[in-house]
């Protein structure tokens, strides 16, 4: 069948932060300024904020300068930060250290960011964006010169097997004069474009982590509405970068989760033990006794900061929020400066879009004005606190101290990344970790825990997770690292199955949650994750 098209102004690929706000700003200069553009967002949760997941505490500066009266409008900010702790764990107790500057949250709300989004969904909504969740977009598309012209839908009603199904329904053709691409950590397309215009040409790779957040109810006696907690070292080796976080929202609720450094060396890792292996900590554990998990969610985050930030334009379109690394890793914080981008988008957006400009040539004013804001001096001053943990967790915590304290930021150096799969090792030169088994109390399997994320998947579409050579799982990864792709997945995705010669990787497609981390971790670089049928994967509530 023949893909219907549809055209519009602006097509925003996303409902994240960034690409809300983008759409937001874009809606009220139009106001402002008494001119018309058409804005679109494709969203390819089932709903937006299905599949937002983020710790989250939130600088609030850039949501009340895109929303200056966003309280009274019921934005979701019901619990203010009282206090800050950031400590150091060993086996068996913790010591309290100086709260780094950066991590310090006076005046920022412990949040949901799924629910913020939501929120700004509306808010878009009411100012005339259309917002099209449950549709993934599947494919750049590009005009006879080579410039973005828009994107395709995923097609609905796919079979295992590739052909149409009764239920077949082609996707769409959102064509646009330009397109924002705001589709968060390791976005589908983004991948391509980058390719495509060599966007990544000149700067240092990307690299990530993996976040792995569950959300309790507690006893009421345990819990401490407003309270902000940290944590390195266990269970984590001086070598591995990662620590947690615990946020104490409303409602006697507590956002739990450890993040680790996609650069780490020992194949035998398991970020997903050693989460539940953390919850054990006899400084944790006594506040989950007795509670109730109420969901379960991962996925991956950008760490690269300024030097792995891509050429921001091409013809046709731009990058926006995540998809581009703005996070700001010492805050542990990317919510503000995603929107930020998607703010100042906008405003160049606008202006060439009403000036006369008909498209789709490529908006260089974009990263320029971008230079111009306090986001692009955030991120410079701290771009060298996280490469500096290639030392180990003392040397990175020297390091953060000196840059912090005496180089305030200004150092003349610029520490740099290698590729987050490149550093791991073979399993032969790497001890072999023994994770206790979960106790289902505080510590769990990975089947029960992705029940929680509500992943759903029809098991007749396509494999989304698609090998480039077949042969390399058995071949490679499982007689040199040992397999690492069953342990580096949160979600019980990947199993080697059979004896001997009939061995084989098994892809359990259905329980992905999108956290995109086999796309980043594994070594040969052979697993492509590609977007599913729109509306699949998790449906996360308050995450």
């Amino acid at each position: 069948m023949d893909r219907e098209s549809m055209e519009f102004d602006v097509v925003i690929v996303g409902a994240g932060p960034s690409g809300l706000a983008t759409a937001i700003r874009l809606r009220q200069l139009c106001q402002e300024h008494g001119t018309e553009l058409s804005v679109c967002i494709v969203e390819k949760g089932s709903e937006v904020g299905a599949h937002i997941l983020s710790g989250a505490v939130l600088e609030p500066r850039t949501l009340e300068e895109l929303v200056p009266n966003c309280k009274e409008l019921g934005a979701p900010l019901n619990t203010p930060v009282s206090e800050d702790r950031f400590l150091f764990l060993t086996r068996t107790g913790a010591l309290r250290l100086p709260t780094p500057p950066q991590m310090r949250n006076h005046g920022n709300y412990i949040i949901s960011l799924g629910n913020l989004c939501r929120w700004m969904g509306e808010q878009a909504e009411s100012l005339g964006v259309e917002i099209f969740p449950g549709f993934a977009a599947a494919e750049v598309l590009y005009d006879d010169s080579g410039s973005v012209r828009g994107v395709a839908t995923g097609d609905m009603g796919v079979g295992r097997n590739g052909e149409p199904k009764a239920s077949f329904e082609p996707g769409v053709e959102l064509l646009a004069r330009q397109t924002v691409f705001a589709e968060g950590c390791r976005g589908s397309l983004t991948k391509t474009l980058f390719e495509r215009f060599g966007l990544r040409e000149g700067v240092d790779p990307q690299t990530y982590a993996i976040g792995i957040k569950e959300l309790w109810e507690i006893d009421p006696a345990r819990h401490r509405q407003g309270q902000v907690i940290h944590t390195v070292g266990w269970p984590m080796d001086r070598s591995t970068y990662g620590g947690s976080f615990v946020y104490h929202l409303e409602d006697n609720q507590v956002a739990i989760g450890f993040v680790i450094g996609l650069d780490y060396e020992n194949p035998h890792l398991s970020p997903f033990d050693e989460m539940q292996r953390f919850k054990t900590h006899p400084r944790i554990r006594p506040m989950l006794e007795g509670g109730r998990r109420l969901a379960y969610g991962a996925r991956a985050l950008n760490e690269g900061g300024f030097q792995s930030i891509p050429k921001l334009t091409f013809p046709g379109g731009l990058l926006v929020g995540d998809t581009a690394g703005f996070l700001n890793v010492p805050k542990i914080k990317g919510t503000h400066t995603a929107m930020k981008s998607g703010m100042v988008a906008a405003e160049t957006l606008h202006a060439a879009l009403t000036g006369g400009d008909a498209g789709p040539r490529e908006l260089e004013a974009y990263p320029q004005r971008l230079r111009e804001t306090w986001l692009w001096e955030e991120l410079r001053r701290v771009r060298n606190i996280r490469p500096a943990f290639r030392w180990g967790l003392w040397g990175g915590l020297v390091y953060g101290g000196i840059d912090t304290y005496l180089l305030r930021g200004r150092a003349p150096w610029t520490l740099h990344h290698h590729a987050d799969h490149e550093r791991l090792k073979k399993a032969s030169e790497c001890p072999v970790i023994e994770y206790p088994k979960p106790d289902g109390e505080v510590s769990f399997d990975k089947p029960s825990s992705v029940y929680l994320a509500n992943t759903v998947h029809d098991e007749d579409q396509p494999v989304h997770l698609r090998l480039e050579d077949p042969d390399v799982p058995i071949r490679i990864n499982l007689a040199e690292y040992a397999a690492p792709e069953e342990r580096f997945c949160p979600a019980g995705v990947y199993e080697i199955v059979g004896e001997a010669e009939d061995r084989h990787l098994q892809i359990n497609a259905q329980n992905c949650v999108h956290c995109k981390t086999c796309d980043i971790k594994d070594f040969t670089q052979n697993i492509n994750w590609v977007t599913p049928e729109g509306g699949s994967g998790p449906n996360y509530p308050n995450m």
